[in-house]
Order: structure tokens, then sequence, then C-alpha cells
């Protein structure tokens, strides 16, 4: 499997993110990797769930990670994040959340061919449906990590109408 490389630091993540994705969000700090370099959160959305923002902003990550700081051959598609455990942390400093994911993907190449047999297979006789779900799974790759976040700060943001 690739190693993925932690992201650099980043003066100004937000600006990033709206750079790169044309999402604003209110961010500030760095990339999440430590407790002392957490992404802080400084508004969501309203009604928005702030475990929804942190996955966004975890899925930004691992798309800047896997995808769009990579060679062309080691890119990754099809990358979701998936949260599988929360701690919350006071201190004088603040309230920070450390949330641990599964991030599952697959080669970008590998990813396209499955997606183009799919699309040319479904619903035809000789299709084997379970064999092609079978082999996208086995060519799935699953790295476990570590997002801080610092949420004392949090706003509800108003609605952008």
């Amino acid at each position: 499997m690739t190693a993925f490389k932690k992201l650099q630091e980043n003066n100004n993540i937000q600006e990033l993110i709206k750079s790169t994705f044309d999402a604003d969000l209110e961010l500030a700090g760095n990339w999440g990797y430590t407790k002392e370099k957490a992404t802080i959160i400084e508004a969501i959305q309203e009604g928005m769930p702030l475990s929804q923002m942190e996955h966004m902003v975890t899925s930004i990550r691992a798309h800047l990670e896997m995808n769009i700081t990579q060679e062309q051959e080691n890119r990754c598609a099809g990358i979701n994040a998936n949260e599988r455990a929360r701690e919350e942390s006071r201190s004088e400093e603040g309230i920070y959340n450390k949330v641990t994911y599964e991030i599952t993907a697959m080669k970008e190449d590998l990813y396209t061919a499955f997606i183009k047999e799919y699309k040319e297979g479904y619903g035809k006789e000789d299709f084997d449906l379970n064999e092609h779900f079978k082999r996208r799974k086995e060519a799935t790759l699953t790295r476990e990590v570590v997002h801080y976040f610092e949420v004392s700060r949090v706003q509800q943001a108003p609605n952008k109408h």
C-alpha cells in the first residue's frame, strides 16, 4: 500500500479548502494530526451537527492526502471516511474531540475500471455481481486515521440564503 504523507502545515487551511474544494468552512488551526495541531472549528452551518462538520473536514484531508497531492499513478478514488470512535477532552486550553476514522479508497485506475465494468455488465446475464463486489472489496485500501478538532469556539453560523 502507498504510504500517505501528512499534509504540510498551512497557515490558512480555510483558504486552501475554499480554493481547492469551493467550500466555505469557518476553520483555523491545522490539519489535526495532533492535539497541539488541531483543526479549530469556529462555526458550523445552522442545523449541521458538529460530527457532520468534522466528517467533512476529515474527508477533505483524506482527498488531499490520497488524491490531490499524489502522483497520477498513486492517486486514489472512491475515498470514504467512517467514524469509528470519539473521545472528548477538556482542559484549560479548550474542548477537543479526538475522532478515529476508517478511510477506504481504491487506486484511481482500478476504481475507474470497476465502475466501467459495473456500468457495462449490470443487468446482463453473464455479469456476476457478487464476484464483481468481491473483487472490489479485495482491491479496497483501508487506513485508520485520527483527527483532532478544537471545538471550544464553535458557533452556529447563520444560514446563507
